[in-house]
């Protein structure tokens, strides 16, 4: 019989698992935790808790709550755009920079094999590579999930992307279940690892060419994630990609890795070497003659306290200079809740004077260059504007706000293949950067592409009810929300609304 454990206990298993596993949980799930310990712990949550953090790593009771803490829903040919990306463009060129040798895949977080067995499929149906070509392995923390995988054996919901021919060329019906075929179950090779932990023989430098890490990273601790990334970073080859899950990106984590676009989905390269520069963007999207949006203008009488809030982080840059040795008194700052407000009223020129007027050690600022950026973009100055973008994301290839004023200069020039690019990478980037999705989903609804405009748009809807204020100061184009959300509605209702 268990016991109920006390809210104290459960925030300090939070606090264990966050440490011992990587697996971070909300306010809202504590009540699934509090079930869990009362399942582990039995009769004495107080004495399990001592056990966990006496116990050294690995031990027993964190697999068996690896179990019950992690999800494990997965399925053959998930996010199929990824896989396609793998075995188009990642494939072939570790195949050419490997000279021969086997390219090295990990499936980091594998669950019940579903992903490592595909990334093997995949490497024969698209390359035609045999078995010794590829070599897989894959690595979790649940010992429930590789038992399953190594069994390799499916049921029909795990394979509702797989096609009858494709079904019939890797798979032999047993009873109710599909079986694997041995070739391609041997091009996998399967572990019990904590992703969450240091490992040396796990991460050793250069082992692998490519690394799947999907669906991962989103339960871990910011701490916990960056660190995640810093291993699979020093364990990956020079040029080497990445695959996160659709949820996840790299922005805030690392800068070891170039953004890459390809087949519908975002992925990444390792650089070669630190300062490395950005590939050019290839944009093969149909281009289309419509005119940029212009939303009306609606009174908001509450702006002007907009305004005041999303000032203070740019303001904060304005402090005085240090007072030179001669006595001389710093420079005066500018009103930069002035400049802010010149934006939204669309002063672009008054603007920029006061962003000018900033003390030279601010003028490199990233906030302060995007603030520029803006700036000239709405004032028609798009080559200027680009370049200072351009320079933002040699700095930071994930820069989504540099990525977003991009797109919209190149939106102004007419290159709307460019700019659609440009404003999936910023919404990639940052999920919930509300005006890019709002952006991309009237690009795609006068490109025709009516089904992913309805998805867009809806999802812009939401997130525009919660944007931060100072965002949509910045890039909103001096429209206020209420606007924006007119647009929006009124975009859906063209379409029918959302479907």
């Amino acid at each position: 019989m268990s016991s109920e454990p006390s809210a104290a206990q459960v925030a300090q298993f939070r606090d264990l698992i966050v440490d011992r596993l990587g697996l971070q949980f909300d306010e809202t799930k504590l009540g699934n935790l509090a079930r869990v310990l009362a399942r582990h712990g039995g009769r004495d949550n107080a004495a399990y808790l001592a056990m966990l953090e006496a116990e050294p790593e690995p031990c027993e009771a964190l697999h068996r709550l690896a179990v019950d803490l992690t999800v494990t829903e997965t399925y053959f040919y998930r996010n199929g755009e990824q896989i396609q990306a793998f075995a188009e463009a990642a494939m072939p060129a570790c195949l050419q920079a490997r000279e021969g040798l086997p390219v090295r895949v990990l499936s980091a977080g594998c669950a019940s094999g579903e992903e490592p067995y595909t990334l093997a499929i995949a490497a024969r149906e698209t390359m035609g590579l045999g078995a010794g070509s590829v070599q897989i392995r894959a690595v979790d923390a649940n010992p429930a999930m590789l038992a399953k995988a190594r069994a390799a054996r499916y049921s029909v919901w795990s394979l509702r992307e797989v096609s009858p021919a494709m079904r019939t060329r890797w798979f032999a019906r047993d009873g109710d279940l599909y079986a694997l075929g041995d070739g391609v179950r041997r091009s996998v090779r399967f572990e019990q690892r904590n992703l969450a932990r240091e490992d040396a023989e796990l991460w050793a430098p250069g082992s692998y060419d490519i690394v799947f890490c999907r669906n991962v990273l989103m339960y871990f601790s910011p701490e916990q994630a960056e660190a995640a990334v810093a291993r699979i970073a020093e364990a990956m080859a020079p040029g080497g990609y990445l695959f996160l899950g659709h949820a996840e990106t790299l922005r805030g984590l690392s800068s070891d890795f170039h953004l890459c676009h390809t087949h519908g989905t975002f992925y990444y390269r390792r650089k070669s070497q630190a300062g490395e520069p950005a590939p050019a963007m290839k944009f093969n999207l149909p281009a289309w003659d419509g005119a940029p949006f212009q939303p009306l203008l609606l009174n908001d009488p509450a702006w002007a306290n907009v305004i005041a809030r999303a000032a203070q982080r740019i303001d904060s840059l304005a402090v005085a200079a240090p007072q030179a040795d001669h006595g001389q008194s710093a420079p005066a700052q500018p009103d930069l809740h002035h400049a802010l407000s010149c934006l939204h009223k669309e002063q672009f020129e008054q603007s920029l004077a006061l962003i000018e007027k900033l003390p030279q050690q601010h003028a490199d600022d990233p906030d302060v260059l995007l603030l520029k950026a803006v700036s000239l973009s709405q004032s028609g100055a798009l080559a200027e504007a680009q370049n200072i973008c351009r320079a933002l994301l040699a700095r930071d290839e994930l820069n989504a706000g540099a990525h977003y004023v991009l797109a919209l200069c190149r939106e102004e020039e007419g290159d709307n293949p460019a700019a659609l690019t440009h404003y999936r990478s910023a919404a990639y980037l940052d999920p919930g950067f509300a005006l890019a999705r709002l952006h991309i989903g009237v690009l795609e609804r006068r490109m025709a592409d009516l089904d992913a405009a309805r998805r867009d748009l809806a999802q812009a809807l939401v997130l525009l009810q919660h944007e931060d204020p100072s965002r949509l100061l910045l890039f909103g184009g001096g429209f206020p929300r209420s606007a924006l959300i007119d647009l929006c509605r009124a975009e859906l209702t063209a379409l029918g609304g959302p479907r």
